[in-house]
């Protein structure tokens, strides 16, 4: 029998197919499939092509030996080859004859059987009476429920109140690890670093080198061999040096001298010193010679000028530490909580990191200015560890049946002092609001159900109140209080 060969390639799937068994004009398709490589067919493909083939009155094979495809069309009944010659030499399976649905012809008693199964009203059911009884009963259920869920109401108590306070002896050390209720507190410690610079106007008078003293200095030769000395050679007294002003030679021989002028180093009458007192040179020079001043030197003097004297220096350093301590105090503060209290006596100086004077000491100047840098520490006690002590204290002391409304205030009495330990001694005096505690269920039981006015006076006659109750309902227009416990809410102030 005449059989079309169709080859596929990997990249065909079933529209490409589908498109080359539309081709095809003989009674058998024979397709196939790549020996190395894999086509994308599912089962469902192949039931579809086999569809196909036999709305084109073909009968469809397949050469292949994937043993997946040869299962999926051994399930569909496709033939399956190894080559194309077998498949041209072997006999195909014939298909099998396909059934044809006859439809069911149409049932002619429908509504009979409907009528049969379905049972009919009650006559009140459908009557329009009893329409509009069940319609109003089913109102007055939703309208019961509705009473009973809607209606909410707030009730706004104030019960009897009192103040409770209690002045605490506190000690605040570094070393205390917790909280005590005998006021023993733990002290933090905070740094800080401020700087400062200050100006205070000189009127002082202060004496300045002016001119250099000057003088002749005699070398004397201890040794059999000349000796040159330099000029710039350095000789000195117990006071102040001098440098020889020329270069000189020093005759050979034992007690041979020369006499060599000097001038002093640093100017002002300093330089000035007495015959016999410059007697020591600078270097090896002093193994082969020996030196002294047959005469005073002469010629150094001082000026008088406006300057800084070491009292302006020391007034003005106190003013800058005066306003250095302020402003690290302040410094200090704004690192802590607001709840925190800082030991102002505890604020001390523990490094200063720069003082410069401007002019340095000797030089005139007609203002003094002070660049200060200086680290700061300080001792506190945390809001925390306040608000405990303040409530382990009122606690310990609260009277039975009163409950506290609001966290306690505290403020000191008096200024901290510190001892020589480094403990700090203050007084806190705290306070709080105390009120009766209101028992709710007592409220329930007192209010639910009644009229705002009635409830009203059974709060007020039942529980110590200082005024009386404000009860508000919701809607406002519902005349009662709910029923259901949880749909009122009890606030107390």
């Amino acid at each position: 029998m005449k059989t079309q060969i169709i080859t596929l390639e990997s990249h065909d799937d079933l529209i490409s197919v589908r498109d080359k068994l539309s081709w095809a004009k003989t009674p058998r398709i024979l397709l196939v499939l790549p020996k190395y490589e894999k086509v994308n067919l599912r089962v469902l493909d192949w039931k579809v092509l086999q569809r196909h083939a036999d709305s084109l009155g073909a009968q469809l094979g397949l050469v292949t030996r994937r043993a997946k495809v040869r299962r999926d069309a051994e399930s569909l009944g496709i033939p399956v080859f190894a080559s194309t010659t077998e498949a041209q030499r072997e006999s195909w399976l014939d298909r099998a004859p396909r059934k044809r649905r006859v439809p069911r012809p149409p049932r002619r008693n429908l509504r009979t059987l409907r009528d049969a199964i379905y049972e009919k009203e009650a006559p009140w059911r459908t009557s329009l009476l009893g329409r509009v009884l069940a319609f109003t009963v089913g109102v007055l259920a939703v309208l019961a429920l509705a009473s009973l869920f809607i209606p909410r109401a707030t009730l706004t108590l104030y019960p009897e109140s009192k103040t409770q306070s209690v002045v605490i002896p506190v000690a605040a050390d570094k070393s205390t690890q917790g909280v005590s209720v005998t006021g023993q507190v733990p002290a933090q410690v905070v740094k800080a670093t401020v700087s400062a610079e200050q100006s205070l106007a000189i009127v002082s008078q202060i004496s300045v080198p002016k001119s250099k003293s000057k003088g002749v200095i005699r070398f004397t030769n201890l040794s059999q061999d000349e000796v040159n000395i330099p000029a710039g050679t350095t000789v000195s007294s117990e006071a102040i040096q001098f440098v020889t002003l020329k270069d000189v030679r020093l005759p050979a021989g034992l007690d041979e001298f020369v006499e060599v002028p000097i001038e002093a180093v640093e100017a002002g009458e300093r330089g000035n010193v007495a015959e016999n007192t410059i007697t020591s040179i600078k270097g090896s020079l002093g193994l082969s010679i020996s030196l002294t001043n047959p005469e005073p030197t002469k010629g150094g003097a001082n000026a008088n000028v406006v300057g800084a004297t070491d009292d302006d220096r020391a007034k003005l350093r106190d003013v800058a530490v005066e306003n250095l301590l302020r402003d690290a105090e302040t410094k200090l503060r704004e690192q802590l909580a607001s709840d925190d209290l800082l030991l102002p006596d505890t604020i001390e100086a523990v490094k200063s990191i720069e003082e410069t004077f401007t002019p340095a000491a000797g030089e005139p100047g007609k203002q003094l200015t002070l660049k200060m840098r200086v680290e700061f520490s300080g001792r506190y006690v945390s809001g925390d560890d306040l608000n405990e002590l303040s409530l382990s204290t009122l606690n310990a002391s609260a009277e039975d049946g009163f409950a506290a409304s609001a966290l306690p205030g505290y403020k000191l009495v008096g200024d901290p002092s510190t001892d020589s330990a480094g403990v700090s001694h203050f007084d806190l005096e705290v306070s709080r609001s105390l009120l009766r505690q209101v028992d709710e269920m007592q409220v329930f039981s007192l209010v639910r159900g009644r009229k705002p006015q009635e409830a009203q006076t059974a709060l007020t006659s039942a529980l110590s109140l200082r005024q009386e109750p404000e009860i508000a309902v919701f809607p406002s227009w519902y005349p009662w209080l709910p029923l259901i416990p949880f749909n009122i809410s009890v606030e107390t102030k």
